[in-house]
């Protein structure tokens, strides 16, 4: 009898150390219960509590989690209803008030997330809905935050998945997004058919001055060349005076051979006439191309300006009857 009573209490304290044994895994959190109240926080590794007046109440996941958003039907501000689904990110940083400050943490969070999430998208526009996303992410992530804080559940993301709205809306703004790329497209060829006009018109100004300045320049060379030519008759004109003061009369005689030249130039040149007769005194001519020379032999300083007569030259052949024929006389 003492053999079987000894090994029945053996037995009795083997299952009370196996029973008061708690081995807690990583990444989670027990709560230790004495007589239903609770008294400590078993971490993880190895734990002893007494069995029988200890108990593990809770456990409670440390590690951040992941809780589903459903798909939600929320009416916006300009009454367009869309369908919204998206993700929260948490975790339990006291795990004592998340197993005691609330009844079901991922119901009460999933509704929290559920509420706030029609109230802010509730007040806005369909457009601010699909521009604003990070913004939307923003303030769910304040307001469910702030919510969870009692709880000792940190918020760390909120992200929406998903934002659909109806398929006729859908077709609208695909038409909208068309026409306003379409609007943008002629803006740009508008631009860049007045850019053309604006550099083409460029070129012609820089042409017309380049070309008024060119003409300037044209008129003040000619300018010039004609006050040259002026000072060159000028200068001649003066020689000439002085000849004729001196006594000189072939410088008369020059000039008035060289104008008569011209002019029997004049004639000869006239597209008009096919013949032309000078009825001229062929001693009027012969004085004045004699004139001519000396003048040339007096400026030129070769021997006795007076010019010696000609031998008279044999006619080949009259031209016509009562028209002389002369002969110029060569020096």
């Amino acid at each position: 009898m003492l053999s079987i009573f000894l090994a029945f209490v053996s037995m009795l304290m083997l299952l009370f150390v196996m029973g008061s044994i708690k081995i807690v895994h990583q990444g989670f959190h027990y709560t230790i219960e004495h007589f239903g109240r609770f008294t400590a926080i078993a971490h993880p590794g190895f734990n002893f509590y007494p069995a029988f007046f200890y108990r593990v109440g809770r456990k409670v996941n440390m590690m951040e989690q992941v809780l589903d958003i459903p798909g939600q039907e929320i009416i916006t501000k300009d009454n367009a209803m869309v369908a919204v689904d998206g993700v929260v990110f948490f975790q339990v940083l006291e795990a004592s008030k998340a197993a005691y400050e609330v009844s079901d943490m991922y119901l009460a969070i999933l509704n929290l997330a559920t509420t706030n999430l029609r109230t802010v998208m509730g007040s806005m526009d369909l457009d601010e809905l699909l521009s604003r996303r990070d913004e939307i992410n923003a303030r769910l992530l304040a307001v469910v935050d702030n919510a969870t804080e009692s709880w000792g559940i940190k918020i760390t993301r909120v992200e929406l998945k998903d934002i659909r709205p109806p398929a006729d809306i859908v077709n609208a703004m695909t038409r909208q997004m068309k026409a306003e790329r379409e609007k943008r497209a002629t803006i740009l060829e508008s631009e860049a058919a007045r850019q053309n006009e604006i550099n083409r018109a460029e070129g012609m100004k820089q042409a017309q001055i380049l070309e008024a300045e060119g003409r300037r320049a044209s008129v003040f060379l000619d300018a010039e060349a004609r006050e040259r030519s002026a000072q060159a008759e000028a200068s001649a004109t003066k020689m000439v005076s002085d000849a004729i003061a001196g006594g000189s009369t072939q410088a008369i005689n020059y000039f008035i051979a060289q104008k008569y030249v011209e002019a029997i130039s004049g004639f000869a040149t006239s597209p008009n006439a096919k013949t032309i007769l000078f009825p001229i005194e062929a001693t009027q001519l012969i004085g004045t191309l004699g004139g001519i020379g000396a003048l040339a032999k007096e400026a030129l300083g070769i021997g006795d300006p007076t010019l010696a007569a000609p031998p008279a030259a044999k006619p080949k052949a009259p031209s016509a009857p009562g028209v002389p024929t002369v002969q110029i006389p060569r020096s």
